[in-house]
């Protein structure tokens, strides 16, 4: 197995570690969160330009790049719905469930076309919509991240009128992001199908 695919099984670490941080409060553990994800997004991008200028690119490393990439960005997700907020809104996930399911059933809509453009011996290449989803999505889960280190790491001792304000302001940044990049996500996955419909016909 050659670096960039080593870096790749890297992720999947990366995405238990965080599943771990994310589950359980403890001293400045989102800011374990958002380191362990930034590692992760920096792997990404390593292992990718390391395969195309010098190690050359593998049937592994284009299985289970793009499959590592959503199971990171899946942990992240899921563990935002677990969480909430203590005074504005409280009980209410910090991420509405069903722009997670949206974001996932895309996800796996779009695997599934891979793999059958696959049989028929056509690889489907990213879309340029494809590739803004996966920015806003990596840019929507740093600003949930960062929002949570406030909260959680910085201000959790603050008082409940100075928190309150503080989690209405991040609540609202965290749904404006995440309903851009759920939108995105449901455009770039209509341009998959739309531009290889000869597939499924």
């Amino acid at each position: 197995m050659n670096l960039p695919n080593k870096l790749t099984c890297s992720r999947f670490v990366f995405a238990a570690a965080l599943m771990v941080v994310l589950q359980f409060d403890f001293p400045f553990s989102k800011s374990l969160a958002l380191l362990l994800f930034g590692v992760a997004s920096l792997t990404d991008a390593l292992d990718g330009h390391l395969a195309r200028t010098k190690y050359g690119v593998t049937s592994f490393g284009k299985l289970m790049d793009p499959l590592a990439d959503k199971v990171l960005v899946t942990v992240a997700l899921v563990g935002f719905v677990g969480m909430t907020t203590r005074y504005y809104l409280p009980g209410r996930p910090l991420v509405p469930a069903f722009l997670v399911v949206i974001i996932l059933v895309r996800e796996f809509m779009v695997t599934g076309l891979r793999l059958l453009a696959v049989e028929k011996g056509t690889v489907i290449a990213a879309g340029k919509l494809g590739k803004w989803k996966t920015v806003l999505q990596i840019t929507a889960i740093v600003v949930t991240l960062l929002c949570l280190v406030v909260m959680r790491d910085f201000m959790r001792n603050s008082g409940e009128v100075t928190l309150k304000h503080v989690e209405f302001t991040a609540r609202w940044l965290i749904w404006f992001f995440m309903t851009v990049a759920a939108v995105l996500t449901v455009l770039s996955g209509w341009e998959y199908f739309r531009e290889n419909k000869q597939i499924l016909d």
